[in-house]
């Protein structure tokens, strides 16, 4: 017997961590198939909507709602097993201002909040910026795991901050996610272990043969001076690089440890790759003056080349810098199927339970906080 569970998901993006989550398929005891399935989606970009609608959908566009998710009325989608929600780190990551619950994408996790109200799914998986534990000195965090742990009947939850090079995604990208199952389950969810700590899949091997991709692969035209620039830059090396010549450097301060025309290391997983910025930070080849291809860019995000995205250049860069790596959403997905199934598997200690122990203590004993 196969046993589908159904997933719903808000900000969900071109597509990264529905990619992911809709790959496992987990044989428990007794031979039954555990496997999960979109049902519906949400965000309010309409190129990454069309994305997902083509690669996660089957085409179908129907059920990809294209539209702020403050709109969404909830009574009308079908019902779901399982929620996954990548909300918005603008206002949470190291890179930007860091306002918090005080800047405008801040309080949008709020809306998975409520929908777990409304559905009261079996599990729910959170994902973020690792800087969400910082943000408002702590407070904003606090307040995301008390209501996650208090939405709907309660959730059993368990925060960690996954480093993705360590499950064979072949770039630097550190991640915070929540995973929480529903109290009466009585499931706690462990940290599924790494698959490839100390033995990490390079740049090198990530883009090898990425020229015979047929989709997104349009290389950029760059200005003389940049290509000049870059000759001079080693692997590893960016814009401040002392073998940069003075007439090529750039003329900011305060930047020398940026990325920043930063080229990539063959043997190394690539540093973080942005969804936004302007010249020089669009990630650079270690052997070729030039950047990177959005398909190239996609490989070190472990997007598989037939998946392809909808929009111009610019767009579709935006849409892979957003994304949550592929190939990590499917590890965690995997742990979670397990965990349902009643399967064992290696874990690692959560990095974040510590604290979520201490942070929803009172909440625990106040029967005001519930929401």
């Amino acid at each position: 017997m196969k046993k589908t569970y159904k997933l719903g998901e808000l900000f969900c993006g071109a597509g990264g961590l529905a990619l992911g989550a809709d790959m496992p398929e987990i044989k428990d005891s007794k031979g039954n198939i555990h496997t999960c399935s979109h049902i519906w989606a949400n965000d309010i970009n309409e190129d990454a909507c069309k994305t997902f609608a083509k690669n996660i959908m089957d085409g179908k566009s129907d059920m990809v709602l294209c539209e702020e998710v403050q709109n969404i009325d909830l009574e009308n989608l079908p019902r779901i097993n399982g929620l996954l929600f990548g909300f918005p780190c603008n206002d949470f990551s190291l890179v930007g201002e860091q306002k918090g619950m005080e800047g405008d994408h801040g309080p949008l996790y709020s809306y998975g909040v409520k929908t777990i109200n409304y559905h009261h799914p079996k599990f729910f998986i959170a994902e973020n910026v690792g800087g969400l534990s910082s943000a408002d000195d702590g407070e904003a965090f606090r307040k995301i795991l008390s209501d996650l742990k208090f939405a709907g009947s309660g959730y059993n939850i368990t925060t960690h901050l996954y480093k993705f090079e360590n499950y064979g995604v072949p770039q630097k990208r550190h991640r915070l996610v929540i995973v929480g199952f529903r109290k009466d389950l009585d499931i706690k969810f462990e940290v599924p272990a790494p698959t490839h700590e100390n033995n990490y899949v390079s740049c090198k091997e990530a883009l090898k043969d990425v020229e015979k991709a047929e989709f997104n692969n349009k290389k950029t035209n760059h200005a003389k001076k940049t290509v000049e620039r870059l000759k001079h830059i080693p692997p590893g090396g960016n814009a401040w690089h002392p073998d940069v010549p003075e007439e090529l450097r750039l003329n900011v301060k305060g930047c020398k440890m940026s990325h920043i025309y930063r080229r990539l290391e063959a043997d190394k997983p690539s540093y973080t790759l942005t969804g936004s910025g302007g010249g020089g930070t669009h990630v650079y080849h270690w052997d070729e003056p030039r950047a990177l291809t959005n398909r190239e860019r996609a490989r070190l995000q472990s997007f598989p080349d037939d998946f392809v995205f909808c929009g111009n250049k610019g767009s579709v860069r935006a849409q892979i810098g957003h994304a949550v790596p592929p190939r990590g959403a499917k590890v965690i997905m995997e742990a979670v199927l397990k965990s349902l199934a009643g399967i064992d598997y290696k874990s690692v200690p959560a990095s974040w339970q510590e604290q979520i122990d201490i942070y929803t203590k009172i909440d625990d004993q106040d029967e005001n906080c519930v929401v």
